[in-house]
């Protein structure tokens, strides 16, 4: 079995991967404000607001490392990094690990860093479903062959749907509706309540649709969910089932990504704090139960650094089905309201390529948040926390990247 990867604690600080910053865009529903927006536009405005923020200069940037599922293909990262106004001696890399792409795009940044690549790295993820192509199989003779989604296994696995999937891990470790639902319902709350507070403004990049009109915030958490309209959702994908529209994440688009260097460079360039990246794992699992992915690599991950669930202290794991989310966190020995303080994709949407790299913005604003009130104070409440992103991915995988917040100055 394939190790995990460990940066802490052997590496010079010349090789330790540190992410200074973290930002995203408004991530809205398909066909919605961004509909009409292209991936590569909805990215671009980032990448330029996190040179701009760490005063990284365009040129110094090592790679631009991004992650997409769905797009067109060409490269979109080299396109969005040259839309940003970055001049065409930075280079850019297209990641496709499905629904993991944006975390794993970081991953790749951060490894190249630990192997002593040097310099700064723009590293995230974006989707736009709205605007992606139609995809079809050529046939012998006749129309093309139209298709939703790619094959992510050989028939012979099944193959499942990513809601089949989910209600075959609802039924093999029992989770059951009433708990799907009742965490799907906190999601949106908690949503709801970091957004009238303002916690999400300051790691959103506010966008510009066609129509000319400023979106600035999410559309998905819904102030009029109930348990009781919540149990009326009828099961989508298994005639029986257990899984609904209603604890199921719904379609978006949205674009996340981080400026990852040295802990080295990052004190050269002035930030005054960081996620040290310590390690990552990416692991297979049965495709049929391909929602368990997240769990088996951050088992690993946490054992190869002999670190506790319970000293965990920021979890953020993708929400595509609470029934997944539900059995992944029970499987590591985390209390699922621990889990996602602000919400989740239950609640925000899930942009494919994108949500891996939210997360990882997520923890890096909710680590700076908890250490905010240290700042004029001697003691630093936020400093040396654990943190652990992880995302199910489609075909039967899962990564996971373990953090440690660390202020600097």
């Amino acid at each position: 079995m394939r190790s995990p990867v460990r940066f802490q604690p052997a590496l010079p600080e010349d090789r330790q991967p540190v992410i200074i910053a973290a930002l995203r865009t408004p991530i809205r529903r398909v066909n919605g404000a961004l509909g009409d927006v292209r991936a590569h536009q909805l990215l671009a405005p980032v990448l330029a607001r996190l040179l701009a923020d760490t005063g990284l200069p365009p040129e110094a940037v090592g790679d631009v490392v991004i992650g997409n599922a769905v797009g067109g293909g060409g490269n979109v990262a080299r396109l969005a990094a040259l839309e940003a106004g970055m001049p065409v001696t930075v280079p850019g890399l297209t990641v496709d690990r499905q629904c993991g792409s944006g975390l794993d795009a970081i991953v790749l940044a951060s490894r190249l860093v630990a192997a002593g690549g040097g310099g700064a790295y723009l590293a995230g993820g974006v989707e736009s479903i709205s605007t992606a192509p139609l995809r079809a199989n050529r046939t012998p003779a006749g129309p093309p062959d139209f298709f939703k989604r790619a094959q992510f296994v050989p028939l012979s696995y099944g193959d499942p749907d990513m809601g089949v999937a989910a209600e075959n891990v609802a039924a093999d470790f029992g989770i059951s509706r009433a708990r799907q639902d009742e965490f799907s319902l906190r999601s949106h709350q908690r949503a709801l309540r970091a957004a009238a507070s303002g916690t999400f403004d300051g790691e959103t990049v506010p966008l510009q649709a066609s129509s000319g009109a400023l979106v600035a915030s999410d559309d998905g958490p819904r102030a009029s969910l109930t348990a009781a309209l919540m149990s009326r959702f009828p099961p989508v994908f298994v005639q029986g089932g257990t899984v609904t529209a209603a604890n199921s994440c719904f379609d978006a688009d949205g674009a996340s990504a981080v400026v990852l260097t040295s802990l080295t460079r990052a004190r050269e360039l002035g930030a005054r704090d960081g996620l040290l990246v310590l390690g990552t794992d990416t692991a297979g699992v049965d495709p049929r139960l391909l929602g368990m992915g997240a769990a088996v690599a951050a088992e690993r991950l946490l054992a190869d650094h002999a670190v506790a669930p319970a000293a965990l202290g920021l979890v953020e794991f993708n929400e595509a089905f609470a029934s997944q989310t539900l059995a992944c966190l029970e499987r590591l020995g985390i209390d699922p309201r621990h889990a996602n303080r602000d919400g989740g994709a239950l609640a925000l949407g899930h942009a494919y390529g994108a949500s891996g790299a939210v997360l990882v913005t997520r923890i890096l604003a909710q680590a700076r948040r908890a250490s905010a009130p240290a700042l004029e104070g001697s003691a630093r409440a936020g400093d040396g926390q654990l943190s652990l992103a992880m995302i199910s991915i489609a075909g039967g995988m899962g990564t996971a990247a373990l953090f440690r917040y660390r202020r600097f100055g």
